[in-house]
């Protein structure tokens, strides 16, 4: 007979650690609810948790392929431009309030997070109130770099694009990712003057460069690696 015990963890959220009369060995399997780990009989916390550094590279690896985590009531965006989770409320539908600590999604009490629809539903609700909150943030941002830096643009448009943080066209009009909600400020800056930078400078030749350098202390290019690293998916 197995018997269950839940370690919490940095990474994986929780460690599901099994105990089996039978097993042998320690065996690893990472699942969208965490990393389930099978051990024999009398293994001690301490050194599950040490085969689990051991090879905590490569779990995190397998970590990334199993697909989104179920949002639940677990679920917290807090950057330093964004704030938001979820609780559980006594109504019979999904409702959305905005507060001065950030944005709260109250959640029927007996909701199943398992659901598809319910996942859909939960991710739109988040997706809107980043854009919300981006509508309100980021154009004031925008116009204080450009007037700083003295580089005009037409106008600009929020949008729900999760593949481009930003885009300028022809006409000096710049579009702008919610998603830049969840960047530490000094890479959302870096996008913001990215953009600002093609209303002068269209292409990404050396002048591009040189521009964007001259306003981020010859880091453009450090900036770009650094916010290649972000991952936005929740």
């Amino acid at each position: 007979m197995a018997t269950k015990r839940v370690l919490p963890d940095k990474d994986f959220d929780r460690i599901v650690v099994r105990t089996h009369k039978l097993a042998r060995n320690v065996t690893m399997r990472v699942k969208p609810d965490g990393l389930h780990v099978t051990v024999p009989p009398y293994s001690l916390s301490s050194k599950v948790l040490e085969v689990v550094e051991q090879y905590r590279q490569r779990l995190l690896e397998d970590w990334k392929r199993v697909g989104k985590k179920p949002i639940d009531l677990n679920f917290r965006i807090h950057t330093p431009c964004f704030r938001l989770w979820l609780e559980q409320g006594n109504f019979t539908c999904f409702s959305v309030r905005f507060t001065e600590e950030g944005v709260k999604i109250i959640c029927p009490r007996n909701v199943d997070f398992s659901l598809p629809e319910v996942q859909r539903l939960v991710r739109n609700a988040i997706i809107r109130a980043m854009k919300k909150n981006a509508q309100e943030y980021l154009p004031p941002l925008l116009s204080a770099l450009s007037e700083q830096y003295h580089l005009p643009f037409k106008r600009v448009k929020i949008t729900g694009s999760k593949g481009r943080w930003g885009s300028c066209s022809g006409a000096g009009s710049i579009n702008l990712s919610c998603y830049l909600m969840l960047l530490p400020p000094h890479l959302m800056d870096y996008v913001l003057l990215h953009e600002l930078s093609h209303t002068k400078e269209m292409n990404h030749g050396p002048r591009f460069w040189e521009l964007l350098d001259s306003m981020t202390g010859g880091r453009a290019h450090a900036l770009r690696a650094e916010l290649r690293k972000f991952d936005t998916d929740f």
